[in-house]
């Protein structure tokens, strides 16, 4: 059969572009290694898939281009999705931080996806390993393990090599360098950090969590922190950690709701106490008392002078940790960089160069928050990328 379009990937990026060009009328063909469709989609959102956020604006992502992502999440919003959910009696809830969750289960998602696109008649090659693919006379070949494809539209829609266990590879980059596109060098984002031996006193602390401010460079973020044998996870962490460059320290306010007096406040209320005991009623006892000991203000609050409790109330509203660095891409939620936005259009996704190439998705230099946004930008780019494929083909 001819095709109007190959798509590399069947994952959110490479769906939502596939149904969106198939049911504009082009001919569409999904390509994947894996046996099947959406298996990040599957396993996230713990089997229950944070299929977006309402929130979604185009200011909670990173890109070295930071309007890249304005066109296409303008386009295809939140609500669009939402209303296709609700078309297919998908029952969801919202969590905290306008967090979507299905009630039920993430295949939901992923069957309400390939109904859609055999709704548009899409063809799949699943378990079909890629050996080669090129360009010629204005066409597309990709050479895989179960048959020789040809179309005039290449989509480039695989991922980063973000969770490898999920067959997760760099071969985006390989295609982007191999067709002239810069590479963004990618990362490990929303990712736990690894502390140092020098923070052993913070291992011991493996299963607490608390509510904090994380902040790494300008952007900061409040929501839970984990302390694991490892190192710091949790919310908090795994936002900052998108921000973060090696070498560079995070703050973490333990005690955000706060004031900076808090501490000489507690010295006149319960001069009797000790410092333990104050901290243990804002945070968890294990916390407080750690914290407490690395601190080293024996005695009562009345002993204290007011000048050494604003220092102490000054560190724990920023205190310094310096990782070492990462879990690394086996336990990143995404990848960081990637294709490099400038040459694409922001509109349609397309490559500025080469008529017919275009990169979606997690592919590409942009990055979401936590909770929704990524997926929510495979929506959007696969539309952008599925709609101007379409108005190729009826050109």
């Amino acid at each position: 059969m001819q095709h109007d379009a190959i798509i590399l990937g069947a994952g959110g990026a490479g769906l939502f572009c596939a149904l969106t060009a198939g049911q504009m009328g082009a001919r569409v063909l999904v390509i994947d290694h894996d046996q099947e469709p959406g298996r990040k989609i599957l396993i996230s959102g713990g089997g229950r898939c944070n299929f977006t956020n309402v929130g979604a604006l185009p200011d909670r992502y990173l890109s070295e281009n930071k309007h890249f992502a304005r066109s296409a999440l303008s386009r295809y919003t939140p609500a669009d999705f939402v209303d296709l959910v609700r078309r297919y009696n998908i029952a969801f809830h919202e969590k905290t931080l306008g967090q979507l969750f299905c009630d039920g289960s993430a295949k939901q998602i992923v069957a309400m996806l390939m109904d859609e696109c055999a709704a548009g008649r899409v063809d799949f090659a699943f378990g079909a390993a890629i050996s080669d693919v090129s360009h010629a006379d204005g066409r597309f070949t990709v050479t895989t393990s179960a048959g020789i494809y040809s179309a005039p539209n290449l989509v480039i829609a695989t991922g980063g090599p973000a969770i490898p266990k999920l067959g997760a590879t760099g071969f985006a980059y390989q295609l982007g360098k191999q067709f002239g596109l810069k590479i963004i060098p990618p990362r490990p984002a929303l990712v736990p950090f690894t502390l140092p031996q020098t923070e052993n006193l913070f291992r011991e602390l493996a299963g607490v969590a608390a509510e904090v401010v994380a902040k790494a460079g300008k952007s900061a973020f409040r929501e839970a922190a984990l302390f694991t044998h490892k190192g710091l996870s949790g919310p908090a962490m795994l936002q900052v950690s998108s921000y973060w460059r090696h070498g560079e320290a995070i703050a973490v306010d333990f005690l955000p709701d706060a004031p900076t007096d808090w501490l000489i406040s507690a010295k006149r209320q319960r001069p009797k106490a000790g410092l333990k005991s104050v901290l243990g009623s804002a945070l968890p006892e294990r916390l407080a008392t750690a914290l407490a000991d690395t601190l080293g203000l024996g005695g009562d609050m009345a002993s204290q002078k007011d000048a050494a409790l604003t220092a102490t109330m000054q560190r724990l509203k920023g205190w310094a940790f310096r990782p070492d660095g990462t879990e690394g891409f086996a336990k990143a939620e995404v990848t960081a960089g990637g294709i490099d936005t400038a040459g694409l259009s922001s509109r349609s996704m397309a490559a500025n160069h080469i008529e017919g190439l275009f990169a979606i998705g997690e592919a590409v230099d942009v990055t979401g928050w936590l909770g929704g946004y990524n997926f929510q930008w495979a929506w959007a780019s696969g539309h952008a990328a599925g709609t101007a494929i379409a108005e190729r083909v009826h050109k």
